[in-house]
């Protein structure tokens, strides 16, 4: 029996250079390679501002908070360039809940955010 591994890729983006985006921005300011039971995995920590959020009644406020995203499992580290010269790597999402829940956890741990997303 042949089980395939569904992977994908990553894009390295400069650090500490804000990007764009619908209602404000995010500042990727931290990428962290981190082991978990005997594998490597890929946490980006930053900083979120929403310039603007509204709400009922018209209300208006701005957010900012800290973030974790974790792309996956590194399976091939930095192995190709994109057409801006940007690295990539090669990933393996990590798609159980369980695990999940479990990394989550020792990210809240280890790193000054407010919230932890997978790819």
């Amino acid at each position: 029996m042949v089980t395939k591994v569904k992977t994908a890729k990553y894009t390295h983006i400069p650090l500490n250079q804000d990007v764009e985006a619908f209602a404000g921005y995010y500042t990727p300011e931290k990428e962290v390679r981190m082991e978990y039971k005997g594998r490597e995995l890929l946490c980006v920590t930053g900083h979120v501002v929403i310039e603007c959020t509204c709400g009922p009644h018209h209300t208006c406020t701005t957010a900012n908070y800290w973030y974790a995203t974790v792309p996956g499992y590194i399976l091939n580290w930095q192995a190709e360039k994109n057409e801006k010269g940007l690295p990539i790597t090669e990933i393996e999402p990590i798609t159980d809940i369980t695990i999940q829940n479990d990394i989550r956890q020792i990210i809240f741990k280890n790193e000054s955010v407010n919230r932890v997303d997978f790819w």
